[in-house]
């Protein structure tokens, strides 16, 4: 069996190609695993067993058709990872998400389409909803997004949606609540936080801190995305979460705690335009249908990746002029 991998240099995407070439998911111990990535700011060959036999790496564009095009045929599947994905950058410089993230989704599923792909997984987020105040979202709850992020993503998975109800392509939607684990570029808040305060720097936190978002391991999502690839329903949707909401202050409290820092460490900043007060998505689809439950305890999986981050200086010692770069 051929996948392709849109992203998988990145965070997500690195994480689910790792663990197909690893067998960690049954029947799937021979997959052939081809890498499509950019390798933009945010992704890295280190990322990647790049010796692996049975993984194939194309530097590229999803929004390249040529390129895919010539890339597709002998592909049974494709799980597409491959965004722009941070909501402060598209507050400045939303072009680039509705580029990416909209033209290329759509130029990926019509090449699919072209090509024969028999399935294909679109890795969306559950930022498309926008905030919600009280309980949590089903996959049928009305979309409204709140950043040119969110936009982005919502319009992608309209995409998808229209390539299933026009052409018939098996195409599945999944909506995941934040991720953290390894290797994750230092932007986002949990890298960010634990690589600055173990260099001893202090963290900005927005606001006044009482945010909520829904907190899933990386591995328990990689997990539900396979769940989706080998049973998903076709035009379905799937939110994936993690069942752990936290606010702002109180993932701070936690972070401080496991980086051997206090409070003195932490400077507030004001808010972002149009922050999202609360996250929560209902999972019990993809719980009753496919099974899916998460395996990683927050606070356990939380020690592991300050403990990587540790372990792993190497990996994100650089982010600084990758940082740059990105600006």
């Amino acid at each position: 069996m051929n996948i392709l991998v849109t992203g998988g240099a990145g965070f997500i995407g690195g994480h689910y190609a790792r663990g197909l070439l690893d067998g960690r998911h049954p029947g799937f111990e021979d997959v052939r695993v081809t890498v499509l990535d950019k390798l933009t700011y945010a992704g890295t060959l280190a990322n990647l067993p790049m010796d692996h036999p049975r993984l194939t790496f194309v530097r590229g564009d999803v929004c390249d058709e040529e390129l895919l095009l010539g890339l597709l045929p002998g592909h049974d599947a494709v799980v597409h990872f491959a965004a722009e994905s941070h909501v402060d950058r598209s507050l400045v410089a939303p072009s680039g998400f509705v580029r990416t993230n909209v033209a290329g989704t759509q130029t990926l599923l019509h090449c699919c389409l072209a090509a024969g792909v028999a399935k294909v997984v679109h890795v969306s987020t559950d930022e498309v909803y926008g905030t919600i105040e009280r309980g949590s979202w089903r996959e049928d709850h009305l979309l409204e997004p709140n950043s040119p992020y969110a936009a982005s993503k919502a319009a992608a998975d309209m995409m998808a949606r229209a390539a299933f109800r026009t052409h018939g392509l098996d195409v599945s939607i999944t909506r995941c609540s934040n991720n953290y684990g390894s290797h994750q570029f230092a932007e986002k808040v949990i890298p960010l936080f634990v690589t600055s305060l173990l260099d001893g720097r202090d963290v900005p936190l927005y606001g006044d801190g009482r945010n909520v978002r829904e907190w899933l391991h990386v591995e328990d999502h990689c997990r539900a995305v396979q769940l989706v690839l080998e049973r998903g329903r076709a035009g379905e949707i799937y939110n994936v979460g993690g069942g752990v909401e936290l606010t702002n202050m109180e993932l701070t409290a936690k972070l401080l705690d496991l980086c051997g820092a206090d409070w003195s460490r932490v400077r507030a900043v004001p808010d972002r335009k149009g922050h999202d007060l609360r996250y929560s998505v209902d999972s019990t689809k993809i719980r009753e249908e496919l099974g899916f439950t998460p395996r990683i305890a927050f606070d356990t999986g939380l020690a592991e990746v300050v403990r990587w981050y540790g372990d792993n200086r190497e990996w994100w010692d650089t982010r600084e002029e990758r940082m740059a770069d990105a600006r």
